[in-house]
C-alpha cells in the first residue's frame, strides 16, 4: 500500500503531494511543525498515537506565533491524523509529520497578507539515537537561538537551520549529536533534544527561560519520575561543567526517546554506561507509549477500530 499524505485539503498518495517552488515557506521558513509517534503494540493489533492533543495544541501555538490560520481545530487535526494513519495500514512503529505554514507563492520576507495552508505525512523512521549503546555528544559552537530572535516556544523551520548547523559539526567531528548553549552559557538543549541529568539522585533540567522547546517527552518524564520514581525534576539553568560532573545524563524527545548520553566533550558521564535511573525511565517510557500501562492510556489514542484489529489479529 502507498503512503498517503492529507494536503490541501484531501487524502491523496504522498507522491502526488507537491508544493510550487515559489512557496513561502520553502524560501523563508515560515511554517512549524511537529513529530508526532504512532507506537505498535503487537499484542493488541493496535497502533498508539501518542499523546496526540499536546503536540497539536503546540501546533496552534505555533501558529499563533506565526500568524498562520491552519484552517482546522486541534480536534479536526486529530481526527485527520487518525484518518490518514488508519488509510496508510501501518502495523509498525510510524511518525507523524503535520506542517503549517505560508502557502502563497510569493517572494518578500513578511508574516501578513499570505495564504496559509495545513498538511499531514505519515512515514517510518529509523532511530534517530542509538537508546541501547548511548550517545556520545560535544559542546557546539553554535550557540541556541534567543526567544527575542526566533521564538523557542514554536517548532518553527525555519530555526532548525540553527539545529542543523550544531548537528553537523558535531557528526563531522566524530561525534552523534551536540548540545547547544543558550547566549549565557548556560547548557539549552540538544539539536532536535530536550536535556536532563542527575545528581546525586536529583533530576535537572534547563527551564523554559533558557530557550528550550517545552518538549512533550520532557514533559512525560517529569511526570513518570515523580508519580512513578518519586523523583521530583529541578528546572534550573545549568552550567557546561556541571553535565561532566552529572552521574546520569539523557536526551529526550519525539524522535529521540529517551537517549542515553555516555560521553561528553570526550569526558565520559558517570562511569561511561547507562545509569540506573536512565534504565528505570527507558522502560516506564516504552511501556506507556505502547499502551501497556493502564494508568496512562489516556495519553495513547488509538488508531485501528476492534473490526480492523480482529482482521490483522
Amino acid at each position: 500500500m502507498p503512503p498517503y499524505a492529507y494536503f490541501r485539503r484531501q487524502f491523496m498518495p504522498l507522491a502526488e503531494a507537491k508544493v510550487g517552488i515559489l512557496t513561502h515557506a520553502l524560501h523563508y521558513g515560515t511554517a512549524c511543525f511537529e513529530g508526532i509517534r504512532g507506537n505498535w503494540n503487537d499484542e493488541q493489533k493496535q497502533l498508539f498515537l501518542f499523546r496526540v492533543k499536546d503536540h497539536y495544541e503546540r501546533m496552534h501555538d505555533g501558529c499563533r506565533i506565526l500568524k498562520i490560520d491552519p484552517h482546522h481545530s486541534v480536534n479536526e487535526m486529530i481526527d485527520l491524523t487518525l484518518k490518514l494513519v488508519e488509510k496508510s495500514g501501518y502495523h509498525e512503529d510510524v511518525y507523524i509529520r503535520p506542517l503549517a505554514y505560508k502557502s502563497s507563492e510569493a517572494i518578500g520576507v513578511k508574516l501578513h497578507g499570505l495564504e496559509d495552508d495545513f498538511l499531514v505525512i505519515v512515514a517510518t523512521l529509523p532511530a534517530y539515537l542509538d537508546a541501547d549503546k548511548g550517545v556520545r555528544c560535544c559542546t557546539s559552537s553554535w550557540r541556541r537561538v534567543d526567544d527575542t530572535m526566533i521564538p523557542a516556544r514554536g517548532k518553527i523551520t525555519g530555526i532548525y537551520v540553527n539545529s542543523a548547523l550544531a548537528k553537523t559539526e558535531a557528526n563531522e567531528h566524530g561525534f552523534d549529536e551536540a548540545i547547544l548553549l543558550n547566549h549565557d552559557g548556560h547548557v539549552s538543549e540538544g539539536s532536535g533534544e530536550n536535556i536532563f541529568f542527575v545528581l546525586n539522585g536529583k533530576l535537572v533540567t534547563p527551564p523554559s527561560s533558557d530557550n528550550i522547546l517545552l518538549g512533550v517527552t520532557r514533559d512525560t518524564i517529569i511526570q513518570l519520575a515523580r508519580n512513578e520514581l518519586g523523583i521530583e525534576t529541578i528546572e534550573a539553568s545549568v552550567d557546561r561543567t556541571e553535565l561532566y560532573l552529572a552521574d546520569e545524563v539523557f536526551f529526550t524527545g519525539t524522535a529521540a526517546h529517551i537517549s542515553p548520553i555516555i560521553e561528553i566533550d570526550h569526558r565520559p558521564v558517570g562511569d561511561g554506561k547507562i545509569g540506573n535511573i536512565t534504565k528505570q525511565l527507558q522502560q516506564l517510557y516504552f511501556d506507556v507509549i505502547k499502551g501497556k500501562n493502564p494508568k496512562y492510556l489516556h495519553w495513547c489514542t488509538p488508531v485501528y477500530s476492534k473490526l480492523a484489529q480482529a482482521k490483522h489479529s
